[in-house]
């Protein structure tokens, strides 16, 4: 059991830890939790006897670390998964801690395996990645069999595998008896995993109790319900009733009422007495992420702000409206919603269209397209008509000679020039010809 009583920490002007007082008991996992700055991190060095406290003392089965007899076989601990020598192989760190405690070498290839790094544990520990380093520092930590685990952030860089197995190990090592004391970020992790919750803020201690306390102590629970939309006059006949049997009732942005202090049963009556229909009748049970950000929103010291893009916007063009604001956006606790499930969801793939975003077709150039393909081949042309002649004088093709009979509507048209142009025939043809 790890025990902390009065435990303060100052460095220089800057108080990490002040007056904090916990017990960490076997046959659970018990989750440290707190802002960036809370003090986590100290309090962990201070109970391995790395940082001495200003004041107050820290135990570990009624000894302080630095008194137990060769505590690794006694306490094993993950702070930093980097502080590993990069040129030795993962094997050899393991084995040269192996030494120091007196642990046999066999141990050594059995946390290996535990880990699952039997196959790279020749390999040099600089060439690891962020999951790898992780369960080498885990492996460490194991390496004496201890009773005491202590752990910093111990899925940090871990794939969803890697995850689900260091859930299921801090359990097993839980339900051996074992006192398991882990710091994490991830709320969802921890309210799978954490059984008991210690809360930090600026240093001092805000919460000592179960996941499930946690939760009912900081959050309220509703049920949300749903009338039919067409029919708003049937919501605010549900509304009156619901205040009327005690419950308190506040209307949500998409039209449901969030409501308090009935239980569901007794809501399905009240609907059922006011005949009214409905389409939603459901629980909510804040997360642990809700819980605990509704309590340390007062013990955060490092706050995102807007960025203001200064100097660095363009102007609008003109008619453009400028974006609207995001409701709460800049308010102590609030977080960027999810993106919304059903309808402009905003990374969904747009649906088929045509090359420009004309209406869907069967394929660039396809008829119907909205426009052509300008990569596409050319498709085969019929050749270009010829020209009408406008007038019969303009010749079509090289002069044919004419039969007699061709030339003799010409002087049947005009007799006097006939007679005129006779003489100019040619002599040389007979006369009949001419």
């Amino acid at each position: 059991m790890i025990e902390a009583v009065g435990l303060t920490k100052r460095y220089g002007d800057k108080t990490a830890v002040y007056n904090l007082s916990f017990q960490v008991r076997p046959g659970a996992v018990t989750g440290f939790l707190g802002p960036n700055g809370s003090g986590k991190s100290t309090t962990m060095r201070m109970i391995l006897g790395l940082d001495n406290p200003t004041s107050g003392t820290v135990t570990i089965g009624g000894y302080p670390y630095r008194k137990l007899p060769n505590a690794p076989r006694h306490v094993g601990a993950l702070l930093d998964a980097k502080a590993v020598h990069g040129g030795r192989s993962a094997r050899n760190h393991l084995l040269s801690l192996a030494q120091l405690s007196g642990i046999p070498a066999r141990r050594v290839d059995e946390v290996l395996g535990v880990v699952g790094l039997q196959e790279v544990a020749k390999r040099r520990s600089k060439g690891f990645s962020l999951g790898m380093g992780q369960r080498l520092g885990i492996a460490a930590a194991l390496l004496g069999d201890p009773q005491v685990l202590l752990f910093d952030e111990p899925v940090n860089g871990l794939d969803p595998e890697g995850i689900l197995w260091v859930r299921n190990l801090m359990r097993a090592l839980a339900a051996e008896g074992r006192t398991v004391f882990v710091s994490s970020h991830l709320m969802s992790e921890m309210a799978l995993t954490a059984d008991h919750l210690i809360v930090i803020g600026r240093g001092q201690l805000l919460a000592d109790m179960s996941v499930r306390d946690f939760i009912s102590a900081n959050s309220a629970d509703f049920a949300r319900v749903r009338t039919p939309d067409t029919e708003p006059q049937l919501r605010e006949k549900l509304s009156a009733a619901l205040t009327e049997a005690g419950g308190h009732v506040l209307p949500e942005q998409d039209g449901a009422l969030r409501v308090t202090g009935l239980p569901l049963p007794r809501i399905s009556d009240l609907a059922h007495e006011a005949d009214v229909r409905l389409w939603e009748l459901s629980p909510h049970q804040a997360s642990l992420e809700e819980a605990y950000m509704r309590m340390t929103q007062g013990a955060v010291d490092y706050r995102s702000t807007i960025d203001q893009k200064t100097g660095l916007q363009q102007p609008l063009p003109p008619g453009a409206q400028p974006p609207l604001p995001v409701p709460g956006q800049g308010q102590p606790g609030w977080y960027a919603p999810p993106p919304p499930q059903a309808g402009g969801q905003p990374f969904a793939m747009p649906a088929p269209a045509g090359p420009y975003g004309g209406a869907p077709s069967g394929g660039y150039g396809a008829p119907g397209a909205g426009a052509p393909n300008p990569y596409a081949a050319p498709a085969p042309q019929a050749p270009p008509a010829q020209p009408v002649p406008q007038a019969p004088s303009v010749p079509q093709a090289p002069p044919v000679p004419q039969q007699p009979a061709a030339a003799a509507p010409a002087p049947a048209a005009e007799p006097s020039q006939s007679a005129a142009a006779a003489p100019a025939a040619d002599p040389t043809q007979p006369e009949d010809a001419r």
